[in-house]
């Protein structure tokens, strides 16, 4: 069982390089064929967070400026997890109102497989920025800006294969999720705030009592 599910694993993961470069039968197919996996998904979204701090620590200085020493990893990974998750909780509520077929663990899958070529692209690029003049960095923010494009376009072709969306309807509702997405975030805001000054009022509320007794 295990060199079943250890092979399982391998080939959902392995799926993703046919995700990348055929979309939309490679998306479909990976929910409807069940060609997936959470556990291939879930390693493809460590690999872009591992990516993102690679990034930061390791790409030379003529080309992205960090303090290292002020740089919390943690809050890094925190911003592209957060939005990955705000997007995928968002998007399946807008699409379920209105016949989105596909499921909470369908919209997170199709999102993180679609994030593949960050990782893929980034890793060798932030190598390759410390054997090259600013002169020849055109090549660096090149592949930079393609594998942020590969992606955001393989997030448009997975919600439309997820969802069994029109093209137009899909980029109509990645609109609505996007605003979807500064409601929930103003939603939370506010709930913390809320929550901070109900904290602050019972600690002040304490301090005068503990005064008064004493």
């Amino acid at each position: 069982m295990n060199k079943l599910a250890y092979k399982r694993f391998l080939d959902s993961l392995r799926y993703s390089l046919y995700v990348i470069g055929h979309p939309v039968d490679g998306c479909w197919d990976l929910i409807h064929a069940k060609r997936g996996s959470y556990a291939a998904a879930n390693l493809i979204v460590i690999l872009t967070l591992l990516a993102h701090v690679w990034k930061l620590r390791f790409t030379s200085f003529l080309f992205i400026s960090v303090n290292w020493e002020h740089v919390n990893v943690f809050m890094e990974m925190a911003t592209i997890l957060l939005p990955l998750a705000v997007f995928v909780i968002c998007n399946w509520s807008v699409t379920t109102l209105f016949d989105g077929k596909g499921h909470l663990g369908d919209v997170y899958m199709g999102t993180a497989y679609a994030l593949t070529p960050y990782p893929l692209i980034q890793i060798p690029i932030t190598i390759l920025s410390n054997f090259v003049t600013r002169e020849e960095g055109t090549f660096f923010w090149t592949f930079n800006n393609i594998s942020l494009i590969w992606c955001a376009v393989l997030i448009i072709m997975a919600m439309m294969m997820i969802h069994a969306y029109s093209f137009g309807k899909t980029l109509l509702f990645l609109v609505f999720t996007a605003f979807g997405m500064l409601v929930f975030l103003f939603i939370m805001l506010l709930f913390f705030s809320l929550i901070s000054q109900g904290i602050g009022y019972f600690i002040s509320l304490g301090r005068e009592v503990f005064y008064r007794l004493n």
